[in-house]
C-alpha cells in the first residue's frame, strides 16, 4: 500500500483511505469484517465523525487491538463554542475507545473561527491538542470560498473538501493551494456521493495528485476489494479513462445532489438525499429496487412537501432542493411504467 504525507502533520497515510460514513448502514459484524480487511490490505487512515451515528463505535469494535498502527480522524458539528468542541470530542474518544485521535476536525462550519477569541471553536481545537486529546487539527467544508479562507488563515493542519475526477479547475486549484502551504488535503465525495459508475476512472483521475488523500466511502466488501485492487495496480490515466471522466462530467454538470444528508431531518419525512437525485440514480446505477412499493411510497412523500424551505437553508451547495425534488418525482413517475413494462 503506497503512502503519502498528510501535509505538515507528518502522518504517513495510505493513499487509499477509508471513509467510514457508509458503515452506519451495516451491522457490527459486517462492519468489523470490512474494517479488518481494509487494515489487512494496508489501509491505515480511517475518517469518521461524531454525527455518523455508530460509526465511531464500529471502528473501536474492529480496530481497537491495532489502534497504535492506524490513523483515526473524526469531526464535530453543531458546536457553538470552545466548551462544545471539547465535550463532543470527549464523546468521540469514548465511542472510539481511545485516549486520542490523530486528527480532529470542525465539520463544515459556516464561518472562520476567531483565533483571538478564547471561547471560539478554534480555541477548543487548540485546547484539545494541548491536552493530548488530538494530535492535529483540521476543518472540513463544502464552500470553496470558505475553504480557501481556512487555507489562507494558516491555522489548520488539514482541509477536507469535496474533490473528484470530474471536479472543475477551481477545486483542483484549492487543493494545490493546500500543497503550497504544506496543509493536508483530504478529498471527500470522491465518488460524487455514489453517482460515479466506476471506481477505476474516479481513482485514476485523482491519483496524479500525490498530496490529495481520497477517503473512499465504503459499505460493501466488494467495494473495498475494488479499491485494494486499484491500489495494487494503479490504472494509468490514459485517453480511454479521460474520455470516460469527460462523459461523467458532462452528465453530472450543473446542479445535482451529492447525498450528503445535511438537509435532514425533513418534517414531511421525504428521503431527500436519495429522492433529490433519483433521476440520476435511475440513469447511472442499478435501479430495479427503486421500483418496488416501498420506494413508490417514499417518492410519493414529495407531494406532501410543506415548502418550509429548511432543506435549502441547510444545503452546503446552495441547491434549490424543493425544485430538484419535484423534478425528480416527475422523472420517477415517467420511469415507473417503462420499468414495469420491461419486467
Amino acid at each position: 500500500m503506497e503512502k503519502t504525507l498528510l501535509g505538515r502533520t507528518g502522518l504517513e497515510v495510505s493513499r487509499t483511505a477509508f471513509g467510514v460514513l457508509p458503515l452506519q448502514r451495516v451491522d457490527f459484524t459486517t462492519a468489523k469484517k470490512i474494517l479488518l480487511r481494509a487494515y489487512e490490505g494496508g489501509i491505515n487512515f480511517f475518517d469518521t465523525a461524531r454525527g455518523y451515528t455508530d460509526s465511531e463505535e464500529k471502528i473501536a469494535h474492529a480496530l481497537s487491538p491495532v489502534r497504535k498502527d492506524i490513523i483515526i480522524a473524526t469531526k464535530c458539528s453543531g458546536a457553538k463554542n470552545r466548551k462544545d468542541v471539547l465535550s463532543l470530542l470527549e464523546v468521540s474518544l469514548k465511542k472510539l475507545n481511545t485516549d486520542y485521535v490523530d486528527l480532529f476536525q470542525l465539520h463544515n462550519p459556516d464561518h472562520l473561527s476567531d483565533p483571538d477569541d478564547p471561547d471560539s471553536l478554534y480555541a477548543g481545537l487548540l485546547e484539545a491538542r494541548k491536552k493530548g486529546m488530538t494530535r492535529f487539527i483540521g476543518v472540513t467544508n463544502h464552500s470553496r470560498e470558505r475553504a480557501q479562507a481556512y487555507v489562507d488563515s494558516g491555522l489548520y493542519d488539514t482541509l477536507q473538501f469535496p474533490l473528484s475526477a470530474i471536479s472543475d479547475e477551481g477545486d483542483f486549484a484549492l487543493a494545490r493551494s493546500c500543497a503550497d502551504k504544506n496543509m493536508g488535503f483530504i478529498a471527500m465525495k470522491a465518488m460524487c456521493g455514489g453517482l460515479l459508475k466506476s471506481g477505476r476512472p474516479a481513482f485514476a483521475g485523482l491519483r496524479p495528485h500525490r498530496h490529495v488523500v481520497p477517503i473512499w466511502g465504503i459499505q460493501r466488501m466488494e467495494e473495498l476489494e475494488e479499491f485494494l485492487a486499484l491500489e495494487e495496480n494503479p490504472p494509468v490515466l490514459d485517453e480511454t479513462l479521460k474520455r470516460e471522466i469527460a462523459r461523467d462530467r458532462d452528465e453530472l454538470s450543473g446542479e445535482f445532489c451529492r447525498g450528503c444528508g445535511y438537509c435532514l431531518p425533513c418534517p414531511a419525512e421525504i428521503p431527500i438525499p436519495m429522492a433529490a437525485r433519483m433521476g440520476l440514480i435511475l440513469k447511472r446505477l442499478p435501479a430495479e429496487r427503486f421500483g418496488d412499493g416501498e420506494w413508490q411510497e417514499k417518492m410519493a412523500k414529495i407531494e406532501n412537501c410543506i415548502d418550509c424551505g429548511a432543506c435549502e437553508t441547510r444545503c452546503p451547495y446552495g441547491l434549490a432542493t424543493r425544485t430538484l425534488l419535484r423534478d425528480n418525482l416527475r422523472e420517477y413517475k415517467l420511469w415507473l411504467p417503462v420499468r414495469s413494462a420491461s419486467i
